[in-house]
């Protein structure tokens, strides 16, 4: 059999080696089990609460779903998830592909497993988090810092008697506290975080982690406490727990959420302090007068939905110079947020955000698709589906013939039992030929079904498809789900700079175009098939980005 090896090591915190050693006995196993291992999979430093940003398990699926691996080990199952959705989420499309898991501490997996396991993983997660909790907490009330490290200070690396780290202390980093100081002092005096932030990357300053600042690492949120200016460590104040973490359940990413003011954690630690009071307080004053009243409707608004695109192409529109964002400077108008923000880019040119998005629709709807440029890609895409394709067909045509065999030998086995030939006679070649019938079952689930062909006149009707969205953009109960389909045929919209204006490119996802493109049409709930309701398919193994220079404008 084909055997595959997964391992995964959760944080930093822990050795590296650690996948070494789950890959060495894992491979011990295989080969007293008399498979041959063909590939091995690995995470680092990732928690296996998620599954979304792990490349190696991912990886491995794909591998599975290919048909290019019959049996996974792993040191336990909890290597593979900790997430009991996700775990049965990870058996099920296995299991699907024909593959079998097979564990060093539970051995080959089934569904009793996944119950069992699944529920004491994920009570293991929870223990683990509370546990984790509860330790930081003592950490804090003893005035050393959970966690992190702030700009200003210096992280303070012992030992105690014993030989064990001693984590938690901090001191005041002198050349960086002047820095601190002169931003608090800069923006009490009426400078913008913007201006302080351009005149610390022109002195070539480092900021947080090195980086470069920008006018969101001086501002920051201060509901949360984030940014320079709402530190109140910088006073002498350790404050923890003011937030805590949740996961989303789609996207696998964690959200924010406050914490009730009675749950924070405070304690002083004069030590720390950079900021006196007296310059702290005319910070405070000055946010107080320049921040922008919030409306009543707004509040308890959840952060995902606050974060919905407000424009058109809103998070799409792209700096051709150094890839930043182009965000809106004006009430009309598109600029290099990195330029403005930073002053590391040369690029000052801005756009009206009408002209914009005109235009990119435009495109969508005319020059996506030309009509020569598409019929040689339709051309170059089915040549290759063919020649790919060819293959895997040749391998179930082989497989289909060789079940026929199978069952006509059984037909022929079964009809001798009935002209009385003992059965005792033919039990063994009856059973062999039952297992043979099985394992080519499996084989010919697992071959790929044949890839579609593309219709000469897909472009057509993706331009038709196309000018129903533009229209629905003008109707009130439409233009929400057009907005969101045509979002969905755009990777990015890049504004290169070229002789002094801006050229706009539009990329576009394969996946996306060619699926508007289908011809069958889906009811739309309320009954109007205006072509609205478009279902954007793009599995893991149809991300092929096309970048479509044909579609410059």
């Amino acid at each position: 059999m084909r055997a595959v090896i997964y391992a995964r090591y959760s944080t930093d915190l822990q050795s590296a080696t650690s996948v070494d050693d789950q890959v060495r006995e894992c491979r011990k196993r295989a080969e007293a089990d008399g498979h041959a291992v063909v590939n091995v999979f690995s995470d680092h430093a990732i928690s296996g609460s998620t599954l979304g940003n792990r490349p190696g398990m991912l990886s491995l699926m794909e591998a599975a779903k290919d048909g290019g691996v019959n049996l996974v080990y792993a040191e336990a199952l909890d290597r593979l998830s900790r997430d009991q959705e996700d775990i049965a989420g990870i058996y099920k499309r296995l299991n699907h592909a024909g593959v079998s898991i097979n564990t060093l501490s539970e051995g080959l997996i089934n569904e009793l497993h996944i119950g069992l396991k699944g529920t004491m993983n994920a009570l293991f997660l929870k223990d683990l988090a509370l546990k984790t909790k509860r330790g930081l907490e003592g950490r804090v009330r003893k005035g050393k810092s959970a966690g992190g490290n702030a700009y200003g200070y210096d992280v303070v690396k012992k030992v105690d008697v014993n030989g064990e780290p001693v984590r938690g202390d901090r001191n005041v980093n002198a050349p960086e506290a002047i820095v601190v100081h002169r931003v608090f002092e800069a923006f009490a005096s009426g400078t913008s975080p913007r201006s302080i932030a351009h005149t610390l990357n022109d002195e070539n300053i480092s900021g947080p982690r090195a980086g470069v600042w920008g006018p969101s690492t001086i501002h920051g949120n201060w509901r949360r406490g984030t940014g320079i200016l709402n530190n109140e460590l910088y006073i002498g104040r350790l404050i923890w727990n003011r937030q805590r973490f949740i996961k989303d359940p789609q996207t696998g990413k964690r959200q924010a959420r406050l914490n009730p003011e009675s749950e924070w954690i405070i304690e002083d630690v004069p030590a720390l302090r950079i900021i006196d009071d007296e310059l702290w307080l005319r910070v405070k004053a000055r946010q107080k007068r320049s921040r922008h009243p919030v409306a009543e409707e707004h509040h308890g608004i959840r952060p995902e939905r606050a974060r919905r695109p407000k424009y058109l192409l809103s998070g799409l529109v792209q700096c051709g110079v150094c890839g930043g964002g182009y965000s809106k400077i004006s009430q009309q108008h598109y600029g290099c947020s990195t330029a403005r923000n930073k002053g590391t880019c040369d690029n000052m040119l801005t756009i009206r955000r009408d002209i914009v998005e005109e235009t990119v629709l435009s495109g969508l709807k005319d020059r996506m698709m030309q009509p020569d440029a598409y019929k040689e890609f339709v051309s170059e895409f089915n040549r290759e589906l063919n020649r790919l394709g060819a293959s895997e067909d040749q391998e179930r045509t082989r497989l289909a013939a060789d079940l026929s065999h199978i069952d006509r030998n059984l037909t022929r086995l079964i009809d001798a039992i009935k002209s009385g030939v003992p059965g005792s006679t033919v039990k063994d070649e009856i059973s062999t030929l039952e297992l043979r019938k099985t394992e080519l079952k499996n084989k010919l689930e697992v071959v790929p079904a044949p890839q579609p062909r593309l219709h000469p006149r897909l472009a057509d009707v993706y331009r038709d498809k196309v000018a129903n969205l533009v229209e629905a953009l003008n109707a009130q109960d439409t233009v929400a789900d057009a907005a969101e389909a045509i979002r969905g045929l755009i990777d990015a919209v890049r504004l290169v700079p070229e002789e002094g204006e801006l050229k706009i490119e539009i990329y576009g996802e394969l996946a996306a175009l060619i699926t508007l493109g289908q011809e069958h049409k889906r009811k739309h709930p309320r009954g109007d098939t205006s072509g609205v309701q478009i279902t954007l398919v793009a599995g893991a193994r149809n991300r092929r980005y096309l970048h479509l220079d044909y579609a410059r404008i």
